[in-house]
């Protein structure tokens, strides 16, 4: 797994700081240094996967690659030796959706005088609607953000995918290690999967205006890559969007959906075009709990559960409506529900306004009814087996 041949466990109440790599592609001012660096935590309590755990176990870890785990690990006479004894070593945790370092999309308003827009106005053989830009591609823009890095490290993330949330079809996201190297270090995957929702973004051409509008759009465009791929003897253009959107066909895809019907939507669309969408929830799938599990999709699913709702004041309450009350209630009980019933789910941080919430929300979530051992697996081994990096 991952996890296991990186360096990114989260140590409780240790820290290891690690020498940079050597850069062997990049020139170095000065002498070289090629020791390696050894070192061995002893005595811990290490959970090596989501069901193995080995008590008074040793952590061998070399050039930041971990090289064994186990009770009688064999310590060379070079290795830094750490006791650690009584603490606990997780492996590291991986937020599958997240916008780590890709820049936000900005939309520019169009005023009432311009005319309507029917075809994009981006240079070059691209498709002809902007918010189908399966060409775009994560890895490519992303600036590591050391600030942000840190606040994943503190939750216990080790790794991340990141997308642009702009699109209907989104182009691919990348996976990236949130170390402190060189960024050509961090990479785990430079295409990792390919990314949809029903949510145009800051496309400024008026089309599609509606659900039903971004549907047939993303309908239109597997039409329009199909016979791109087929025919090519009659074809009479080369079109950038819809090579990428037939290259990216090999990996994991992706939607973004907004609500537990827009789950339904999107699987229909993916069974027209023998596709199975990775579905990213929104957290109200318990509602749905049958049809989700009929759809047969993996599911990302955030942990942002709703405030508490202000009910004090009367003519307040009076506009707090039942299905409200409800999910405030409920929402807890969304991954339980999806473990009783065998849904496959990976779990992120997004949607959360403050990523601080996500360890009271999961214990929450524990609370009612999620395993310990299912919430470890949603988070480590589970998406590393949806984008194919274990």
């Amino acid at each position: 797994q991952l996890m296991k041949s990186r360096l990114l466990a989260a140590c409780f109440a240790l820290s290891c700081t690690l020498p940079a790599f050597s850069q062997v592609t990049f020139p170095v001012n000065g002498t070289t240094d090629p020791r390696h660096t050894t070192f061995a935590l002893t005595g811990a309590r290490i959970f090596v996967d989501y069901k193995t755990v080995i008590d008074s176990a040793i952590l061998l870890v070399r050039d930041g690659r971990v090289l064994d785990v186990g009770k009688e690990v064999v310590i060379p006479k070079d290795a830094v030796v750490y006791p650690v004894n009584g603490r606990s070593i997780y492996p590291s945790l991986i937020d599958i959706h997240s916008d780590f370092g890709i820049p936000e999309a900005k939309r520019s308003e169009k005023s009432e005088e311009e005319a309507p827009q029917f075809i994009s106005n981006i240079k070059g053989a691209y498709g002809w609607n902007q918010a189908v830009k399966p060409e775009f591609e994560a890895y490519r823009v992303l600036s590591f953000d050391q600030k942000k890095a840190e606040e994943f490290r503190k939750l216990g993330f080790g790794s991340v995918v990141s997308l642009s949330r702009d699109g209907i079809v989104r182009g691919t996201s990348t996976m990236v290690l949130l170390g402190n190297g060189r960024e050509n270090e961090l990479f785990v995957r430079d295409r990792v999967a390919a990314e949809f929702s029903f949510d145009k973004g800051s496309s400024t051409q008026d089309y599609p205006s509606s659900l039903m509008g971004a549907i047939a759009l993303i309908r239109q465009t597997y039409y329009d890559a199909q016979w791109y791929k087929i025919c090519p003897e009659t074809k009479r253009e080369f079109n950038i969007s819809l090579e990428a959107f037939n290259n990216n066909r090999s990996l994991p895809q992706i939607f973004e959906v907004k609500n537990k019907l827009s789950v339904l939507r999107a699987d229909k669309i993916g069974d027209e075009f023998k596709t199975q969408f990775i579905i990213k929830g929104t957290g109200d799938e318990y509602q749905r709990i049958n049809e989700m599990k009929a759809s047969g999709a993996d599911f990302i699913i955030p942990l942002n559960f709703p405030a508490t709702l202000d009910v004090e004041d009367a003519y307040n309450a009076l506009e707090v409506s039942l299905e409200e009350m409800k999910h405030w209630e409920l929402a807890p009980t969304n991954p339980a529900a999806l473990e009783k019933n065998n849904i496959r789910f990976a779990l992120t941080t997004s949607d959360l306004k403050d990523k601080k919430d996500f360890w009271k929300n999961l214990r929450k979530a524990i609370t009612y009814g999620l395993s310990e051992k299912q919430a470890l697996k949603a988070l480590t081994s589970i998406p590393a087996e949806m984008l194919g990096v274990s």
